[in-house]
């Protein structure tokens, strides 16, 4: 019995020399991928105020009520460079299609894109 196990011994040392260790690798996270995801969470939160902003002058939302004021208030100076492109001043308090918001978001994401793809383009994969 003694031989016996001495020989399941052996067999067992053989096997368990010849398994290898996998290493599970994680993937790092690099300074240019936390880079990006800044990029996109700034831009994601541009688009979310703006598309707000949109859907209050579609309904023609009251500037005397808080909310409405603040995304008017706050999104003013992102959306002021389109104002001009489709000859309309904006009122407030009025239905209104505020196609300017809308080149706005539609800039702001292919510029925040454009912005990532620099960040990028020396990346190697």
């Amino acid at each position: 019995m003694d031989e016996n196990q001495t020989n399941k011994d052996m067999e067992l040392t053989k096997v368990t020399s010849h398994v290898e260790t996998v290493k599970k690798v994680e993937p790092s996270v690099g300074n240019r991928t936390i880079i990006i995801r800044v990029i996109w969470y700034i831009a994601g939160l541009l688009l979310i105020l703006l598309g707000f902003r949109f859907v209050l002058a579609l309904l023609g939302a009251n500037l005397q009520n808080g909310f409405a004021n603040f995304i008017f208030s706050i999104t003013h100076p992102f959306v002021l460079p389109f104002f001009g492109l489709f000859n309309y001043t904006p009122t407030y308090g009025v239905v209104q299609f505020e196609a300017s918001v809308l080149v706005a978001m539609a800039v702001y994401a292919l510029v925040a894109w454009g912005i990532t793809k620099l960040v990028n383009i020396t990346r190697s994969n």
